[in-house]
C-alpha cells in the first residue's frame, strides 16, 4: 500500500530556525491520548472519567518506577465542581524523595471538545476573516484547552508534573494545512525541568488560508522528528488497526504493518487472504482532523523514523503493556494492539 512519498514527507517539513533543543533527559515515550478514548465522542463536551482516571493511573506506573509501592501525591489543589475540597498535605512531600521518573510527553486528540464548533464554523477551511470563522476559532480553542486542562488535572492527581501547552500559544503556525512553524525549545525545557508537557490539537494560523485545525496526531511526528523518543504509543477506543471499521463483522485487527523507504506499507501479521484488499477507512462527518486516516499516515512517517509505533485501546492491560515497553522488540502473542515499525532496505 502507498504511504507519503519523500518529496511530501520532505514538503510537509517546516522551514525554520530551530534554537537549541537539546534534552538533558531524553524522551522515553510520546503517548497520543485518542479523542474518541478519553471522551464520549457523541456527547458534546462530556469527559469518558472512568477512561482518563485509568489511563492516568497506567501513565504514572510507567513512567515513574516503584510506583506501586509508593504514595500518590497529587498536585491538583484547586477545587473541582461537585467535588470535596482539595487535598494539600505539604507535609508529604517533606518526606517524599526524588522521583525515578522516565520521561513523557502526552499529546491528546480533541474527542467531544472542540470538533463540533469547528466543523460548524468551517475553521479547518480558513477565511479567519470572516465573522463566522473568527468566533469559531475561539469557540473551538475554549473547548480543546477546558479539555487539556482537565487531562492535566487528572494526571497531576496521580502524583505526574504535568504541564498544558497549546500550539497556538507557543506560536505554532501552519501553510496550506502543513507545519510551517513549531518550535520544540519550549516543550525541550519543560522535559528537562522534569515537567510532562500536556499538548493538545488546536486551532492555528495558516500563512495561506488564514487558519486550520492542528491535529494531536502531526503534532506527534513533529515532536518525534526532533526529539526522538525511543517508541510512541496511541490510545485508541479500539484494540489498533483493523482491515475495515471494527465493527462490521469478520473485521481482522492487524498486528503488524511494516513501512519501507519510499514510504509504502504492508500488513505482515496477519497475512491477509486478499493481500491486494484495501484496507477500509472511515472518518467521522464531524472529525476535521482526518480520523484515521491521519493517524496511520503520521505513525508511518514516525516509523520511518526508527521508532516504533503501537496502536493500542486505552485503559486496558494491552495499553498498559505499550506504556510500560513491555511489547518493544518481540510482541506477546496475547498481546491485542497493531505495531507499525520501519523494515531497513524493504526486507522482511
Amino acid at each position: 500500500m502507498r504511504g507519503m512519498t519523500e518529496g511530501e514527507d520532505n514538503a510537509s517539513r517546516p522551514q525554520m530556525e530551530i534554537e537549541d533543543t537539546h534534552l538533558t533527559r531524553p524522551i522515553r515515550c510520546i503517548v497520543k491520548l485518542g479523542g474518541a478514548a478519553i471522551t464520549c465522542k457523541n456527547d458534546l463536551e462530556k469527559i469518558n472519567e472512568e477512561n482518563l482516571d485509568t489511563v492516568s493511573l497506567q501513565l504514572r506506573q510507567a513512567m515513574i518506577n516503584g510506583s506501586d509501592f509508593q504514595k500518590v501525591i497529587g498536585m491538583d489543589w484547586s477545587k473541582r465542581f461537585g467535588k470535596l475540597e482539595p487535598s494539600c498535605e505539604l507535609d508529604d512531600f517533606k518526606d517524599q524523595s526524588k522521583l525515578d521518573a522516565n520521561s513523557f510527553i502526552v499529546v491528546h486528540g480533541a474527542g467531544s471538545f472542540g470538533h463540533f464548533q469547528a466543523s460548524k464554523s468551517g475553521v479547518h477551511k480558513g477565511g479567519v476573516n470572516q465573522p463566522l470563522v473568527k468566533a469559531g476559532f475561539v469557540a473551538t480553542r475554549i473547548s480543546v484547552t477546558i479539555l487539556n486542562l482537565e487531562i492535566v488535572r487528572a494526571l497531576a492527581r496521580e502524583g505526574i508534573p504535568s504541564i498544558g501547552m497549546s500550539p497556538f500559544s507557543c506560536g505554532w503556525s501552519t501553510s496550506e494545512r502543513n507545519i510551517a512553524s513549531a518550535d520544540v525549545t519550549a516543550v525541550a525545557k519543560a522535559v528537562n525541568s522534569g515537567f510532562v508537557p500536556v499538548i493538545h490539537g488546536d486551532a492555528v494560523l495558516d500563512e495561506v488560508q488564514g487558519c486550520t485545525i492542528l491535529s494531536g496526531d502531526v503534532i506527534i511526528r513533529h515532536l518525534a522528528a526532533y526529539l526522538k523518543p525511543e517508541y510512541v504509543v496511541f490510545l485508541t477506543d479500539v484494540y489498533g488497526v483493523y482491515d475495515r471499521p471494527p465493527s462490521e463483522p469478520g473485521a481482522t485487527l492487524l498486528r503488524e504493518i511494516v513501512v519501507r523507504e519510499d514510504g509504502s506499507w504492508s500488513v505482515l501479521k496477519p497475512t491477509l487472504t486478499d493481500m491486494n484488499k484495501q484496507v477500509e477507512i472511515t472518518v467521522a462527518a464531524h472529525d476535521t482532523t482526518g480520523g484515521m486516516v491521519t493517524k496511520i499516515s503520521e505513525a508511518a512517517m514516525i516509523a520511518k523514523l526508527g521508532i516504533d509505533v503501537y496502536i493500542v485501546k486505552a485503559a486496558t492491560s494491552h495499553s498498559l503493556s505499550a506504556l510500560k515497553g513491555e511489547v518493544r522488540g518481540s510482541m506477546p502473542d496475547h498481546w491485542l494492539g497493531t505495531v507499525i515499525r520501519y523494515v531497513h532496505g524493504g526486507s522482511l
